[in-house]
């Protein structure tokens, strides 16, 4: 079984595949002067990007993990989720707290889907 690493760069892979399961790496936004919800919107589009480059698409997912900066954020960032994942083929999912990297960041999402 092959593995296919994907926009490669010097600390990590922002997607992998093996057999017939992708794994992206964790995908924060890039205008970091959004608020939540403008900020989670790039990140499920990004989240589309590279699916969509591996062969797959939302309605595959298989789990998804999402860290906020402040769990208030959440129902906010859940309006988003709710409007871009597909109803009948919802994955397990976290929500969690955290400090990310950049202060400015409110929202990082990490998600494991399946081919096809």
């Amino acid at each position: 079984m092959s593995i296919v690493r994907h926009e490669s760069g010097p600390i990590l892979s922002l997607a992998v595949e093996n057999g017939n399961t992708i794994y992206l790496a964790g995908i924060v936004p890039k205008n970091l002067k959004n608020d939540i919800k403008g900020q989670t919107q790039e990140v499920l589009a990004e989240i589309d990007r590279l699916l969509a480059k591996c062969g797959s698409s939302k309605s595959k997912l298989l789990q998804a993990t999402i860290w906020v900066t402040d769990i208030r954020n959440r129902a906010p960032m859940n309006e988003v989720w709710t409007v871009w994942t597909d109803p009948k083929n919802l994955p397990v999912r976290a929500c969690i707290e955290a400090k990310l990297a950049d202060p400015a960041c409110l929202v990082e999402i990490m998600v494991v889907a399946a081919k096809g």
